[in-house]
């Protein structure tokens, strides 16, 4: 239970530091302490640019969601002081989409994935076996990879297509409409992306963990070699 509790922390920890902290914070900091909307996007982005700074500078690479979100935010406020016509107002809010879609896009094109530290806690569950064989087969297994590879691709693809149904309505609906419209269309976006991408990536890469377990080719081969030695 031990070992369960401490590899589901590891694993959520940074998908909490670099997404979860800032998006609430800055939704605390507006919605709840009655901040301006570039206030509150200055303040949420610290621990973002603080975080990337020391992945680069210390770590020598980029936290990639942790890179994503400050740049999410830097449009944000640079959106912000888009002012006048509504239906441009509206058209704005999709900004946040397209730029998350195409990061995710162009981490698939380089190679890293940026969804996988998303999914990665749900495959693996905080079992330390799950992990084991999670990291293997994603260093050896071209299925797998390719698994991998399709879920941030259905997402960024997923996210672009809301960016461009959200534009397209803020010209064409009403614009009482398009205000709760909008809504409607990032959840409806997001609960279809997730099922489909639950089809088409997460179920597959399950079965292959599942697979590699039943077979017995966990991380038993580092403790095998004591044991025959021992006897």
């Amino acid at each position: 239970m031990t070992t369960n509790t401490g590899s589901r922390k590891q694993n959520l920890a940074p998908l909490l530091m670099d997404v979860a902290v800032p998006i609430g914070s800055y939704y605390l900091l507006k919605s709840g302490f009655g901040m301006s909307t570039m206030a509150a996007l200055g303040w949420s982005s610290v621990l973002p640019a603080l975080r990337t700074g020391w992945g680069v500078v210390v770590e020598r690479k980029v936290n990639a969601f942790a890179a994503l979100i400050l740049f999410v935010n830097v449009v944000g406020l640079l959106l912000s002081l888009v002012a006048g016509d509504p239906r441009l107002m509206l058209a704005k809010d999709s900004g946040v989409s397209s730029v998350i879609g195409i990061g995710v896009l162009v981490s698939v094109a380089m190679g890293r994935p940026m969804m996988t530290a998303g999914m990665k806690p749900f495959l693996v569950k905080g079992d330390a076996d799950r992990e084991a064989v999670f990291e293997r087969l994603l260093g050896g297994s071209a299925a797998f990879q390719r698994a991998e590879r399709r879920f941030s691709l259905v997402w960024g693809v997923a996210l672009l297509g809301e960016c461009v149904a959200r534009v397209v309505g803020a010209y064409t609906v009403p614009v009482d409409t398009m205000v709760w419209l909008g809504t409607v269309v990032m959840i409806g976006t997001m609960t279809v992306t997730a099922v489909v991408s639950g089809g088409l990536a997460v179920g597959p890469m399950a079965e292959m963990i599942a697979v590699e377990l039943e077979a017995g080719d966990g991380p038993a081969p580092a403790v095998v070699p004591s044991l025959v030695a021992a006897r």
